[in-house]
C-alpha cells in the first residue's frame, strides 16, 4: 500500500490538474469532435428511450419501467466525465477542477455508477421473475414493488457514493496536483494523497470490487435458470421474445460490469493505461445502450418509428403565398 509524508514547505492544494487521456494531445481538435459526437448520440440515444418508454401506455410493464433509469443514468453519467474531458482539450485552463469540483464530480460519477451497477442486477430479478414464475410475476412485481426496488437502487448509491468520497477527500493532499487521468476518480486520487492510503484501498476493494463482482456473479446465476426455462418454452414465440430480451439485458450487463471491475480490484493500476477500459464504461457503453435495447426488442422499436413517425406527420407545413 501507498504512504506519503507531507512536507512541511508544501501547501495544501486547492485545485488538481487533469492530464487526459493518452495520444489525445496530438490531435485536440479531432478528438474533441470524436468526443462531441459520442456525447450528442448518448444524449439523443438516452432521451429518445426515456420519451419513448414514457409515452406508450403499452410499454407500462416494469422491464420498460425499469428500462428508463438506465437511460437517464446513462446519459447523466456521460454528462459528469465528458464535458470535462472536452474542455480540456480546448484549453489548458479546460483541465484544471477546483478541490470541491473534484470531490463534486468523484461523488455523483460513484452515485451515478453504483446505482446503475445494482439496478442491473435488479432488472435480471426482474427477467427471472417474469420468465422463471410467470404466474407469480404479476403479483410479485407490482408497481409499489418496481418504485420501491428503483427507489432502494438510488438510495444505495448515495451512500455508496458518499463513503468513498468522504474517505477519499478526508485526505490530506500537499504534493502534486497532477491526476494522471481524465476525471477525478478514486485510484489516481489515492496516489496523489499525503498520507497512508491502506484503509481506503481496502474499502475500494471490498465495496467495489466485491460488491461489483458479487452483483455479477448474482447475474450469472439468475441467467443460468433464466436460460434453463427458456429451453422449456415450446412455442417458438417464447423463445424468440424471451431470447431477444435477454441477450440485449445480458450484453448491456457484460459491456458495464468488465471495465470496472478490472479497475477497481488493481488501485495501482490507476494511470494512463487505464483510461481506455475507463472510457469504454464512461463514454462507449452509455452511447451503446440504446441502439442495443432499440435494436433488440421489437415493442420499443415499433414505438420509436411510430413516435417519429407521428413527429414528422405534426410537422408544419408552411402554406405557399397566395397568388
Amino acid at each position: 500500500m501507498s504512504m506519503k509524508t507531507r512536507d512541511p514547505n508544501q501547501t495544501v492544494v486547492s485545485h488538481f490538474f487533469l492530464e487526459g487521456l493518452m495520444c489525445t494531445a496530438e490531435h485536440p481538435s479531432l478528438f474533441f469532435l470524436l468526443f462531441l459526437l459520442i456525447y450528442s448520440i448518448t444524449l439523443t440515444g438516452n432521451l429518445l428511450i426515456l420519451i419513448t418508454v414514457g409515452s406508450d401506455p403499452h410499454l407500462c410493464s416494469p422491464m420498460y419501467h425499469f428500462l428508463g433509469h438506465p437511460s437517464f443514468l446513462d446519459a447523466c453519467l456521460s454528462t459528469v466525465t465528458v464535458p470535462k474531458v472536452m474542455a480540456g482539450l480546448l484549453t489548458k485552463d479546460g483541465k484544471v477542477i477546483s478541490f470541491e469540483g473534484c470531490a463534486t464530480q468523484l461523488y455523483c460519477f460513484h452515485f451515478l455508477a453504483s446505482t446503475e451497477c445494482f439496478l442491473y442486477t435488479v432488472m435480471t430479478y426482474d427477467r427471472y421473475l417474469a420468465i422463471c414464475q410467470p404466474l407469480r410475476y404479476p403479483v410479485a412485481m407490482n408497481r409499489q414493488m418496481c418504485a420501491g426496488l428503483a427507489g432502494i437502487t438510488w438510495a444505495i448509491g448515495a451512500v455508496h457514493s458518499a463513503i468513498h468520497t468522504a474517505l477519499t477527500f478526508h485526505l490530506l493532499y500537499c504534493g502534486s496536483h497532477h491526476i494522471a487521468y481524465f476525471f477525478c476518480d478514486i485510484p489516481p486520487m489515492l496516489q496523489l494523497a499525503c498520507a497512508d492510503t491502506t484503509i481506503n484501498e481496502l474499502v475500494m476493494l471490498a465495496n467495489i470490487g466485491i460488491v461489483a463482482a458479487s452483483c455479477l456473479i448474482l447475474i450469472i446465476i439468475s441467467y443460468v435458470f433464466i436460460v434453463m426455462a427458456m429451453l422449456r418454452l415450446r412455442t417458438a414465440q417464447g423463445h424468440q421474445r424471451a431470447f431477444s430480451t435477454c441477450t440485449s439485458h445480458l450484453t448491456v450487463v457484460l459491456l458495464y460490469y468488465m471495465p470496472p471491475v478490472f479497475i477497481y480490484v488493481q488501485p495501482r493500476s490507476a494511470g494512463a493505461g487505464a483510461g481506455a477500459p475507463a472510457v469504454f464504461y464512461t463514454m462507449v457503453t452509455p452511447m451503446l445502450n440504446p441502439f442495443i435495447y432499440t435494436l433488440q426488442n421489437k415493442e420499443v422499436k415499433r414505438t420509436l418509428q411510430r413516435l417519429l413517425g407521428r413527429g414528422c406527420q405534426e410537422s408544419p407545413t408552411r402554406s405557399p403565398p397566395p397568388d
